[in-house]
């Protein structure tokens, strides 16, 4: 036996370690959850419901509880009625083209063909896609493929999507006719203004007023146009020729020269700006980031911002993009009120939408329509 001070305290852990490891605890927040996931013991015998699974996903933590929380955003947001006009809150959609590209076209035709939404905004591609489609299919290819040898076959990728050119030139025969027809209305409102002396008797197209006009031209019931056009839903596109839509509108200006259809985009900022300022309580459910994200925050800002706002993309914030910016930045420019409810969801929408609309709107006791 030893009686060396110094072998006993070689013994014992130094105490800045001890200190710095061990660091008491204070109680957590108040009202704070253990973290929980999806305990699937208690589904035995049975199908978990989607709806089931986002419910016990709240408490998850990471995205799982970010899905969770916009599906309680949205679901806040369609239950809302004014306590005096019962008026429903005016929910905009926005979505990029992409993702009209993918399968969740038909999970965005279901909310506009039962009336969820109160108006869209997406970009060239998500008008045109969703018509294409109509006339031929889109097929599954490979993030792999290489571009040269799908460019010498004639074939467009889109991610793992393959998108013929034989499907553009379809749509260009179909919608050329209609341009034509188009421009005819339009020379001819002209023509009877200058009679009439009244300048309400013009025609003044706009991105919206085409997009109606294709739906219900269409005739498709696959087509998100076509049930936004029957439900006058509204389809803003502010960038209505970064597309296959404006190769055609610029190839026609030369078929009808000397005349040429007119596009008013004023008139459709005018017409979400209103919307929007007219709403008794305003959602946002963006999906993707770039012109369709901005724009409906920017007619969110003309009523002092939306009360509920979800985003989901992939975009990080690091770079000061608009599509990467969490809801927070968009309150500094009163686009979404501070005191909102509003979540970003750092996921792919095709993953994670669908659970989304299956666990809010598509609920078999789901009695909010809008």
């Amino acid at each position: 036996m030893t009686n060396n001070p110094s072998a006993s305290t070689e013994a014992l852990p130094p105490s800045s370690a001890t200190n710095a490891v061990l660091v008491a605890s204070e109680p957590v927040p108040e009202g704070s959850h253990e973290v929980r996931g999806v305990d699937f013991d208690r589904f035995q015998g049975r199908d978990i419901t989607v709806a089931e699974m986002v419910d016990n996903m709240v408490h998850m933590g990471f995205q799982g509880s970010a899905v969770a929380e916009a599906t309680r955003i949205i679901n806040e947001m369609r239950a809302y009625r004014h306590p005096e006009t019962g008026e429903k809150t005016t929910i905009f959609l926005g979505y990029t083209s992409n993702l009209i590209s993918s399968g969740l076209r038909d999970t965005i035709r279901y909310l506009v063909r039962h009336r969820h939404v109160s108006a869209i905004v997406t970009t060239a591609g998500g008008v045109e896609e969703d018509l294409i489609k109509c006339l031929a299919p889109t097929y599954m290819g490979s993030f792999s493929t290489p571009g040269a040898a799908l460019r010498a076959k004639g074939l467009n990728r889109i991610g793992n999507l393959l998108v013929p050119n034989s499907n553009y030139c379809a749509f260009e025969d179909w919608l050329i006719p209609i341009l034509d027809k188009m421009l005819e209305e339009q020379e001819a409102a002209k023509k009877k203004a200058l009679e009439t002396r009244d300048e309400e008797d013009e025609l003044h197209w706009t991105p919206s007023r085409i997009i109606e006009r294709l739906g219900r031209e269409i005739n498709h019931e696959d087509s998100v146009l076509y049930w936004a056009a029957r439900n006058n839903i509204p389809i803003f596109c502010p960038a209505l020729t970064d597309g296959s839509l404006g190769d055609m509108l610029y190839f026609h200006t030369y078929r009808s020269s000397p005349q040429r259809l007119r596009v008013d985009i004023v008139d459709d900022v005018r017409r979400i700006n209103t919307m929007a300022v007219r709403a008794a309580r305003a959602g946002m459910i963006i999906l993707g980031g770039g012109v369709i994200k901005h724009h409906i925050a920017n007619a969110c800002l003309m009523r002092n911002g939306a009360e509920h706002a979800v985003y989901i993309n992939t975009a990080q914030e690091f770079d000061g993009s608009d599509a990467g910016a969490r809801p927070d930045e968009a309150v500094s420019w009163g686009k979404i009120k501070a005191d909102a409810k509003a979540v970003k969801v750092y996921a792919e929408a095709t993953v994670v939408f669908p659970m989304i609309v299956a666990a809010s709107f598509a609920r078999a006791s789901d009695s909010h329509n809008n």
